[in-house]
Order: C-alpha cells, then sequence, then structure tokens
C-alpha cells in the first residue's frame, strides 16, 4: 500500500512514512494510491465482531505488509482496551429509525480517543523499529490536544507539544491537556484562535530545516493513520444496522472536517452509505461550501461548541483531491491560491460529486441549546452541544429515504461542557467515576503569542533538552 500527496509534487510512500510524517513535503495531505475495497460477505461479518477486530481488518487493509496482522491485532486490542465501554462505539436509539453513536467513551470523553489510542500505540511501533525519537507537535480545537497528550504522555521514542488557543476552550478540554505530568509533556496557551494554532502547525513543517532538526511528526487528523482508524466506526455502526443489506445515513458534527471525510473513505471502501450531512455551527465554512460551492473562509467565532469554531477545514483537500479526478496540479493550485486569498471555487463537476454523499446545515447557537434540551425531554439523553449541533443538523437537513436508519455522531461527554449543558437544560453534567478529580490537578503550561518563530523556538529547545 503506497500513499502519495494530494498536490502531486511529493514521491509516494509507504504507510509507515506517511504515520511518522504525517503532511506531505509538498505541504499536501497524503491518501492512499489505490483504496482498498471490501465486499458484502466482509461488511456483513463485522456485525456483532469486537470492535478491536473491526479495526485491525481495516487497518490492517491499509498498513499493507508494513505491519503483521499478529501485530496489529494486538495495537488495537491494546488501544481499545482502554475504553469503557465493551463496545467501544455504542449505538444508542434515539426514536425509530434515529440513533446515536457514542464515541466519548474513551480516557478523555471525546471521538478523538477513538483513533489516538491507536495512533500513539502505531507511532511508538514504528519508532521502536527504527530507533528513532519524534517530536509531535499538536494543534487542537480542544478535544485533539487531550487525546494526543493522554495517547502520548510517558511513551518512549516521543516528545509533545499541544497548541490550544487560549481562553477558547472548556475547563475541561484545558485540563485533559495541562494535567499532565510526565516529561515529554509540554502544553502551550497559544494568544489566538485555533485557525491560527492550525497556521502555525503547517509553517513549521513548511520549514523543511526545522522538521528535519526536531524530527516533526503531527497527529492531526491531517495525519491519514486518524482518518483510517476514523472510518472504523462507520462500518460497525451500519453493520450493527443491517449494512451491507440496508444503506445508512449519518450526521456527524463538523469543524475540521476529519469525520465527514472518515465516512467517505468507508463509503469508498464499499460501506452503503446513502448521505453524510454536514452540521457545523455559526463557524459554517462547509455547509457553504456544499450549498453555495464556494469555499470562502471568515473569521473563527466562539460558541459553545468550541471544537468546532474553525473556518480551514483541513481534510477539505483530501475530498477536493477526489472530486476533481486525483489531479494534483489542479489541488494544489486551488489550495495554495486559498491560504492566500482565502477563497476557492469548487469546480462544477467537483461539487456535483461532492452532494452525491454530502448534505451541508449550519446550526444556530440557539438551535443548539433548544437540541440539547430537546434530546433530554424526548429520549431521556443528555448531550453535549457538539452533539447537539449534529442533532439540530439531522432535524434541520431533508430526511433520509424511508427505512434509512440516521447516525448522528456523539463526539464529546456532555461533562466536557458543564455550563453549556447546564444553562440548556438546566441539568448539571457529573464527570464519569474515573475523572472525578480531574478539576483538583496542578496545572503546567506556557504561553506563547501567535507567530511561528516563537513556536519553533519553544519546540527546538524543548528537543534540545
Amino acid at each position: 500500500m503506497k500513499y502519495i500527496s494530494t498536490r502531486g509534487g511529493a514521491p509516494a510512500v509507504g504507510f509507515t512514512e506517511a504515520l511518522l510524517a504525517g503532511l506531505a513535503p509538498d505541504g499536501g495531505l497524503y491518501a492512499p494510491q489505490t483504496w482498498p475495497v471490501l465486499t458484502p460477505g466482509e461488511i456483513a461479518a463485522f456485525a456483532g465482531a469486537p470492535y478491536a477486530h473491526v479495526a485491525a481488518d481495516i487497518l490492517g487493509r491499509f498498513a499493507g505488509d508494513e505491519i503483521a496482522p499478529e501485530v496489529m491485532a494486538h495495537l488495537t486490542e491494546e488501544a481499545y482496551a482502554t475504553f469503557r465501554h465493551a463496545a467501544v462505539t455504542p449505538l444508542r436509539q434515539l426514536a425509530h429509525g434515529r440513533f446515536l453513536l457514542e464515541l466519548f467513551h474513551g480516557p478523555t470523553l471525546a471521538f478523538k480517543d477513538v483513533a489516538m489510542q491507536l495512533l500513539s500505540r502505531l507511532y511508538e511501533h514504528a519508532l521502536a523499529a527504527r530507533g528513532r525519537t519524534m517530536t509531535i507537535v499538536c494543534a487542537t480545537s480542544g478535544d485533539t490536544g487531550g487525546a494526543a497528550v493522554e495517547a502520548f504522555r510517558g511513551r518512549a521514542n516521543i516528545r509533545i507539544v499541544a497548541l490550544y488557543p487560549e481562553g477558547r476552550i472548556s475547563e475541561v478540554q484545558r485540563r485533559f491537556m495541562t494535567t499532565a505530568v510526565e516529561d515529554n509533556v509540554r502544553t502551550v496557551a497559544v494568544n489566538g484562535d485555533f485557525d491560527a494554532c492550525q497556521a502555525i502547525l503547517k509553517s513549521l513543517f513548511a520549514d523543511q530545516t526545522f522538521a528535519k532538526a526536531v524530527d516533526l511528526s503531527a497527529v492531526n487528523s491531517i495525519n491519514f493513520a486518524r482518518i483510517a482508524a476514523q472510518s472504523v466506526y462507520y462500518f460497525t455502526a451500519a453493520a450493527a444496522l443491517g449494512a451491507p443489506g440496508r444503506a445508512v445515513a449519518f450526521v456527524t458534527p463538523t469543524g475540521n472536517f476529519g469525520d465527514g471525510y472518515a465516512g467517505w473513505v468507508a463509503r469508498r471502501m464499499g460501506l452503503p452509505i446513502e448521505r453524510i450531512i454536514v452540521a457545523t455551527n455559526a463557524n459554517d465554512i462547509m455547509a457553504r461550501a456544499l450549498e453555495t460551492g464556494r469555499y470562502n473562509r471568515a473569521e473563527a467565532k466562539s460558541t459553545q461548541s468550541p471544537a468546532m469554531d474553525i473556518q480551514v477545514a483541513s481534510n477539505f483537500e483530501r475530498l477536493y483531491f477526489e472530486c476533481v479526478g486525483r489531479d494534483g496540479a489542479e489541488t494544489a493550485r486551488a489550495f495554495e491560491a486559498f491560504a492566500r486569498d482565502g477563497d476557492l471555487q469548487i469546480p462544477t463537476q467537483a461539487l456535483s460529486a461532492v452532494r452525491e454523499v454530502f448534505r451541508g446545515v449550519a446550526v444556530s447557537e440557539t438551535q443548539t441549546s433548544r437540541a440539547i434540551l430537546a434530546a433530554l425531554n424526548d429520549s431521556g439523553h443528555l448531550v453535549d452541544p457538539h452533539t447537539a449541533v449534529g442533532l439540530a443538523g439531522a432535524a434541520l437537513a431533508e430526511a433520509p429515504p424511508t427505512g434509512v436508519p440516521l447516525v448522528t455522531l456523539a463526539t464529546a461527554h456532555p461533562a466536557k461542557f458543564p455550563e453549556a449543558v447546564l444553562a440548556a437544560s438546566g441539568v448539571s453534567p457529573g464527570p464519569p467515576r474515573t475523572h472525578h478529580d480531574l478539576g483538583e490537578r496542578p496545572e503546567r503550561f506556557d504561553r506563547l503569542p501567535a507567530e511561528a518563530e516563537a513556536v519553533k523556538a519553544y519546540v527546538r529547545a524543548f528537543a534540545g533538552a
């Protein structure tokens, strides 16, 4: 299995190199040179199978012969043993034909754990085999950083620096990063929004001298291994609901578009996904792009669903690449222009291909709050604001055909956003018993301006130490 850059200017690499590099040297994102496709029988066999078994099967197809099947099976077993629920990502029924896919039973109470717990073990395995030490820099809008710190803390041959926008994430999100005590972890509050953090991360990779000096890697959803890991729960959910014998539709709350693209990947691999509804908050770049065909950056707004307060959805580049016929030169032209001008007109034929799978809907703050209360009143489920954006999006968007189940991705535990949930529902969500003392642990973090050179200096010093 080989991986190519969406911008067409980098040589094809193997799975391990794509895993450790994160971003391609030409600034593009890695995608498989060819897509593995499952048979209907293989998909049907996932129904009732242990989650780790399905994950080993799917990831094994992307790793090819670089990771032995028995090793992949061990890594997935170990990764998903950290989850509090035996099903790892259980389905909950809300109403007839309507379901929640709970992705928050991992160590940091968010869907990012599903990929990150496996990613850390893939890294550790690959680096041990090569005798390398790497520096991971992670830009987070809230959940990725906590999941990455939890997954990589104390692991051999890995240093991790988590960048987050100061004052723009919840206290619980922040504490999952800042309470780590291991020497291989650093957390940095950046004086800017998430898009500034993400732009800094990309500039670190663009500086090849710096990247080589610290052996830089990334675990944001620009890393394809994360996308592969996130595609697994689409398979398990759909198989549980009757796939491939019937199609299933999904709603994904969307910021950086990693989850939405992971659903597209599962569909490309043969899973019968009828549609994917992309639900955004006021930071509606993806909803606007799907509605108008214009991918246009605006100023990021602060909302009660902060992990989605993003105006540059990085994984859209991967979808664009596929929908322009895998034309790397066109993708490079388009996204270099977007980085410069903040505006991209999606070609007509590509937009038609996107709309074959995706629908877009933007959800207001009022609609989000109402969805939290409605979920509690109608089904007894207390949901976080990001999941509420998905539920509101499901109500606003055109319904799938009769007989097609609609699954909304529940991306975080409500205890990660207690103030917003209490304000909307009148109920204060308590954390799971395993996290009762999080608010009492001492915090450790540094502050930096939203400047790439300041972050480079900080990372160099950490790597040198």
